[in-house]
């Protein structure tokens, strides 16, 4: 039976690769990711297919065509593909399509661990794709440790939080490019993450 595989491969780093996820890419005759999830398999022997956001759609409707069609393919997908990643599109498209998802690990779970907190008791958002939401003030409230996945960018993300009356001196951290060599962590506070340069790599984290 066609099986398409849903791999996980992590924040970006090699380390983070897990066994079964090299086993179950070695094993495939295509690939298909964006091209910083293609370049940790540059040495396998497969079709690869780049992704992006403006062909998103199509790539994933090509990802179970081609399995249909009794190829070996496996989707890459950062971190891991239950949060935030492939695994809510390709069921609404799979049909009876045979699924199998590796689990990776999330930048969400490499954050929680560089700040020492037990991601079992923090709230865990993501935004990702969704745009904000004003519930996200109410959960502020709790008294957890919240840590977020942001829509587009920090800066806009922290915006909205100060417009919205969480209090500017509120402390946060933000991880920026997890698992790469130009990795950085800020501690520091809500409203002067404003005068601090990110790229789209990053997760917010608020005390």
């Amino acid at each position: 039976m066609s099986k398409l595989h849903l791999v996980g491969i992590g924040p970006g780093s090699k380390e983070y690769l897990t066994f079964k996820a090299l086993k179950t890419v070695e094993s495939s005759d295509i690939l298909i990711g964006s091209r910083r999830a293609l370049e940790l398999f540059q040495d396998v022997c497969a079709d690869k297919i780049e992704l992006c956001v403006q062909n998103m759609d199509e790539m994933l409707k090509l990802a179970v065509s081609k399995a249909c069609q009794g190829e070996s393919v496996s989707l890459l997908s950062t971190g891991d593909p239950g949060f935030s990643g492939v695994l809510k599109p390709i069921l609404k498209l799979a049909g009876d399509l045979d699924i199998e998802v590796v689990p990776g690990v999330s930048s969400i779970q490499i954050c929680a661990a560089k700040l020492n907190i037990p991601w079992d008791v923090a709230n865990v958002i993501t935004m990702h794709g969704k745009g904000i939401s004003e519930d996200i003030i109410n959960v502020l409230a709790n008294g957890k440790p919240t840590i977020i996945l942001p829509n587009s960018t920090i800066e806009e993300l922290v915006n909205f939080l100060i417009q919205n009356g969480v209090d500017p001196g509120r402390e946060v951290s933000v991880c920026e490019k997890i698992s790469y060599p130009d990795e950085r962590i800020l501690k520091t506070t809500l409203k002067d993450v404003l005068t601090e340069k990110f790229g789209y790599m990053c997760v917010l984290v608020v005390f």
